[in-house]
């Protein structure tokens, strides 16, 4: 009786510990769909000037590490009070000043709420058509970044009629740089970020700005690596967007449903030692294509090509690098191909041919030092 109770004892032990582990590859699982059940993983808002926030019921969620809002929008306003206005300068000029009196003040109101708990800090500039460099000037005057508070470009597009072009968005990164000592990171969404990754070698400096990624989707395990993107800095997971009434991603207390909510996929304290940035990520080699052609003949059947795209830098020497191979070749070697084995099946193939169309083909010379290979007997009418 006694060896029967710890028998049973024992099974549901193991039964217990199968289930417990079965219960947590469930939960790893899930953390990496959506990191942001994983409660250790920590949570950022992001608002703009009319998204409402009850600071008390918010700052009630302990998980929220960070808060950034939005700063500068585009070109300064022009608070000219000279000129037609259509006709009504006065309240053009009082509006303006209004706007950017409230605005301006509800950003430094937030940030003296959110500092003083302990909150991570940021802002953002929505990058508009226009000059770059008077653009991140107004940023840099408008937010008043501190050392350690995150500076975000916020790119919503590639339609450079809609958005600022690829091009100024690196002046302006550079810009900042230049003022402050630090990049801002890179706030954009998927095909954005997939079109710069993929034309990294002509937006080089943004394709290195570390990636704020704009997705609603609860799993992105396969979009990354994306050029020099390894992963993202912050994912924007949850929006008006996704977030309703019945079904929301996180509801973060104290705000609606349109809010913005981000994930970092660290604890706080991790967060916190990287949350200033300013670097720019390592540059990774470039895919090379390598197209190899032989000719022999005069025939379409004559040619061989071939063409591999290789990913990790091929060694080209100086001396054998032509103008046409574009500028600052200085990569070594690390694949080679046996055009003599090519060379011969070629012959092969060409005599093979020139049989079938009633003909004899010439014999080769061959490569010195290299058996040639003879083609099959034909014989003539």
């Amino acid at each position: 009786m006694a060896k029967r109770y710890i028998s049973t004892t024992g099974m549901i032990l193991r039964l217990a510990t199968f289930l417990g582990l079965i219960f947590a590859a469930a939960t790893a699982r899930a953390g990496e769909l959506e990191p942001w059940k994983t409660k250790s993983n920590s949570i950022i808002v992001d608002a703009y000037e009319m998204n409402s926030i009850d600071w008390e019921v918010m700052l009630a969620d302990k998980r929220i590490s960070g808060f950034i809002a939005k700063a500068s929008d585009g070109l300064p306003e022009s608070f000219s009070c000279t000129g037609d206005h259509n006709g009504d300068t006065f309240n053009h000029c009082k509006t303006m000043w209004r706007k950017y009196a409230v605005s301006r003040e509800l950003y430094q109101t937030r940030r003296m709420i959110a500092r003083s708990h302990g909150l991570l800090w940021g802002a953002y500039h929505l990058a508009r058509p226009g000059n770059p460099v008077d653009q991140a000037n107004h940023f840099l005057d408008y937010a008043e970044p501190r050392d350690d508070e995150l500076m975000v470009l916020d790119l919503e597009g590639i339609d450079p009629d809609k958005y600022m072009s690829l091009e100024d968005a690196a002046i302006f990164a550079g810009h900042i740089k230049t003022r402050t000592g630090r990049y801002p990171i890179l706030y954009t969404n998927h095909i954005t970020a997939q079109y710069i990754a993929t034309h990294r070698a002509k937006h080089r400096l943004l394709s290195r700005l570390p990636l704020w990624y704009a997705r609603y989707k609860p799993d992105i395990r396969q979009v990354f690596p994306m050029g020099n993107w390894d992963s993202y800095a912050l994912w924007q997971f949850s929006s008006g967007v996704n977030c309703g009434k019945r079904r929301c991603p996180y509801r973060v207390p104290g705000t609606l449903d349109d809010i913005d909510v981000n994930v970092a996929a660290m604890s706080p304290l991790a967060l916190k030692a990287i949350w200033a940035q300013g670097a720019l990520l390592p540059e990774k080699p470039m895919p090379i294509t390598l197209v190899a052609q032989a000719a022999q003949g005069t025939g379409v059947h004559a040619v061989a090509r071939a063409a591999a795209t290789l990913g990790e830098p091929l060694l080209v020497s100086r001396a054998g690098a032509t103008s046409s191979a574009g500028s600052s070749v200085d990569m070594l070697v690390t694949g080679s191909i046996d055009f003599a084995r090519h060379e011969r099946a070629l012959q092969v193939a060409v005599a093979a041919d020139d049989a079938a169309q009633g003909g004899c083909p010439k014999p080769s010379a061959g490569s010195p030092g290299l058996a040639t290979a003879q083609p099959p007997p034909c014989s003539t009418p």
